[in-house]
């Protein structure tokens, strides 16, 4: 089955589900989120997934980890979380996965930037100017 991924995400199905399931420290299976969408899933499902794909780690994000980063699970998974102090009020750190080309991880982890070096956009900043997001 292919997902299209350029797409607004849907209130169910399959996208939903990528984007809103996140790893808990549960037994056996899968659970419902208390996010009102998605689920919560274990180790057995990390590891029976990354046994049928011949794969080591999942490398994952959309979900706040307060260290940047968390591996769960003996590694088979990493929530990388890359928004310093999320809305200006968590406190957490941010972090980039950094891969080199034998695998080897590295976590760039840092923090928000000052107060004092932070710049907004000029109110009669033309459209051409700012990111899609702010439009």
């Amino acid at each position: 089955m292919a997902l299209d991924r350029v797409c607004e995400v849907p209130h169910e199905g399959p996208m939903c589900d990528l984007l809103w399931s996140d790893p808990e420290d549960i037994t056996g299976g899968w659970g419902i989120s208390p996010r009102g969408a998605g689920y919560i899933f274990g180790s057995d499902i990390v590891q029976r997934f990354n046994n049928e794909n011949n794969i080591a780690q999942i490398c994952r994000s959309h979900q706040l980890v307060m260290n940047g980063y968390r591996e769960m699970f003996n590694n088979g998974l990493v929530t990388v979380w890359s928004a310093p102090n999320y809305c200006y009020r968590c406190g957490n750190s941010g972090a980039i996965l950094e891969l080199s080309e034998d695998m080897t991880k590295n976590y760039a982890v840092y923090g928000p930037c000052p107060q004092s070096e932070r710049k907004r956009p000029n109110d009669e900043a033309s459209p051409d100017q700012l990111p899609d997001y702010f439009l």
